[in-house]
């Protein structure tokens, strides 16, 4: 009705408009409601023990409230450079130990890592905070912000085998906690440095994997040459599990 209000020409173009615009309302009704925007690409979330199963009261340290940060873009996978030939029972054992040592003598508030994965494929909840938070971490010195640390129970250096059960309960972890925030595992993101003590000076912007290694940030060598040889796998099962391509 308001196109007899509008002068020549522009009734003309008004009317393109809107045949256009009935055109597209159209084809998205005969593709029967397609949304405006792509699904986000999320992924089931894999069982996760939690933190009550492995911390005792005999062990555990008082400590402030969790650090939270605004979303998840990314994930540092780590080895803990610790025994590979450990029965995954005592899988509580060496994850409070480890616990203990970070606690302990390094002073640290709480287990730096946001998860840890057994040889046997069974996730664990590393620091505390809620594992679909986005908390804060204390794993990869310099880019712990919308970051997570996984930790692979072991030590991964060259020629070491690594368990499929483990690479891939880590491409499923990652793929779930990554969905949540909608980052493809094979993409670069860009983080900033906030440690000088990181390959990065601190304030320093730069773009690296979405499932990194610990040494694509910090100077180590962690997780070491058989699991970072794995890396390109574990994020290509990882897209898969998010319904990418």
């Amino acid at each position: 009705m308001l196109l007899g209000c509008l002068p020549g020409l522009a009734a003309v173009l008004a009317l393109a408009l809107c045949a256009s615009g009935v055109e597209r309302s159209a084809a998205a009704s005969g593709r029967q409601g397609v949304a405006r925007h792509a699904a986000p690409h999320k992924a089931a979330r894999p069982h996760i023990v939690p933190r009550s199963v492995w911390l005792d009261d005999d062990t555990r340290h008082a400590q402030p409230p969790p650090r939270y940060d605004d979303r998840v873009v990314a994930v540092f996978v780590h080895h803990t450079d610790s025994p590979n030939r450990y029965d995954c029972a005592d899988t509580p054992r060496i994850i409070r130990y480890l616990y203990a040592g970070q606690t302990g003598p390094r002073a640290w508030d709480d287990i730096g890592y946001n998860f840890l994965v057994d040889r046997c494929g069974t996730i664990y909840e590393g620091r505390a905070g809620g594992v679909d938070r986005p908390v804060t971490g204390a794993h990869t010195q310099g880019f712990n912000h919308r970051t997570a640390g996984i930790a692979a129970l072991g030590t991964f250096t060259a020629g070491v085998p690594v368990p499929k059960k483990m690479t891939d309960a880590i491409a499923a972890l990652a793929a779930w906690k990554l969905g949540l925030s909608d980052t493809d595992p094979r993409a670069r993101v860009r983080l900033t440095s906030s440690n000088s003590h990181s390959r990065y000076a601190a304030g320093t912007s730069t773009t690296l994997p979405a499932l990194a290694g610990h040494r694509d940030g910090y100077m180590t060598s962690c997780p070491g040459a058989a699991l970072s040889a794995l890396l390109p796998e574990i994020r290509e099962r990882a897209a898969r599990m998010q319904g990418r391509r």
